[in-house]
């Protein structure tokens, strides 16, 4: 039996190493190889987490802009909150909570 597989090998030599070589030239060294194609696939799956990310923010975005348009008390909310602006005779108070 190892004396078959031996000839085998021996007759055969040249195909294993033409294979073995094409199959490293393929994994390792072609322009789309294993490598790049992994990290490549791992790009592509962290830029779709990033696009559902950014068209859930427009959504929220674009909720708030309409409520900001049609409701006055929730502008003044906003003018309040972000840009500290106050009405005549009225004082504001600034907390800052350390974390």
């Amino acid at each position: 039996m190892k004396q078959a597989v031996l000839n085998f090998l021996n007759k055969y030599k040249v195909y294993f190493i033409i294979i073995a070589l094409f199959l490293v030239w393929i994994l390792f060294f072609d322009e789309y190889n294993l490598i790049r194609m992994k990290r490549e696939s791992h790009k592509l799956k962290n830029l779709k987490q990033e696009v559902e990310y950014l068209q859930q923010k427009i959504k929220e975005d674009r909720a708030r802009l309409k409520a900001l348009k049609t409701d006055t008390a929730e502008l003044e909310k906003f003018a309040r909150e972000e840009y500290l602006l106050k009405k005549e005779n009225e004082d504001v108070f600034i907390i800052v909570e350390d974390d």
